[in-house]
């Protein structure tokens, strides 16, 4: 074989992969999934092109079908591979989650953005008889949640609004419904570094948020989450912990680069 063809075929190969990347970031963005001639349109390639990446992606489990109308979503293999991820970030993280919660005596959570949603991955429980604790895998909503409007505020508005329907889901009377109004408070979030939630999805439980970067850029959130009674009076000391404890963790990962 010439080297031009070896070299022709080297390039090719690492345009498929390329291509494949692109297909499951646009699928990471769409977790009720989508049709060969969405993701064609989205990725800007020939739907010929997007099902032959499709059909290898599926074989290896890394795309699934979503519905029986012929949907495509993100496979089981990618959840398998973010498991391993969020596993060495907790590892990383959690001497910092320890101290940032005796020092404030709260449970302290690590979160990361999952198919439109904030997903637990570890917990600093607090002794308290009274708290808010959510199990790591549970999943809550990212526009009512202090460590998912910090993920939000930390994300490209393109990608904010692909996130967010303009009518948001209402939890109870404190919840923001309309995304403008939620993107109003992004900004505010976004200068501030630290996002809060006063009783929009559950009654009576208030959280800080705030977000870090690993070595790689990869983002996730540390919320404080606690009952209403011990929140309010208390927010700003909350809230220079847990942004004292970001740019802590942030430090940590750029001497490591």
């Amino acid at each position: 074989m010439s080297n031009d063809k070896k070299n022709s075929n080297k390039t090719s190969n690492v345009q498929v992969i390329s291509r494949a990347a692109k297909i499951l970031r646009t699928l990471r963005n769409h977790p009720k999934g989508l049709s060969l001639s969405q993701i064609a349109k989205e990725v800007g390639l020939a739907r010929s092109t997007v099902q032959r990446i499709v059909n290898t992606l599926e074989q290896e489990n890394f795309v699934a079908q979503a519905s029986a109308n012929g949907g495509i979503r993100l496979g089981p293999e990618i959840a398998m591979l973010a498991a391993a991820v969020h596993s060495d970030l907790r590892e990383e993280i959690r001497p910092h989650l320890i101290q940032l919660s005796n020092q404030v005596n709260e449970t302290v959570d690590l979160s990361v953005l999952d198919n439109g949603k904030v997903l637990f991955v570890d917990q600093i429980i607090a002794a308290h008889p009274l708290q808010a604790t959510s199990q790591p895998g549970a999943a809550f909503p990212l526009h009512c949640t202090a460590n998912g409007k910090a993920i939000l505020a930390s994300l490209p508005l393109n990608e904010v609004e692909k996130l967010l329907p303009e009518q948001l889901t209402r939890f109870n009377d404190k919840t923001i419904t309309h995304r403008d109004e939620l993107l109003k408070e992004l900004e505010v979030i976004r200068k501030e570094g630290v996002a809060f939630a006063r009783e929009e999805h559950i009654h009576g439980i208030c959280a800080v948020g705030a977000v870090v970067y690993d070595s790689l850029g990869n983002l996730s959130a540390v919320s404080i989450p606690l009952p209403s009674t011990r929140f309010y009076g208390n927010e700003e000391k909350l809230a220079t912990a847990i942004l004292k404890t970001c740019q802590n963790i942030n430090q940590h990962y750029k001497t490591i680069k």
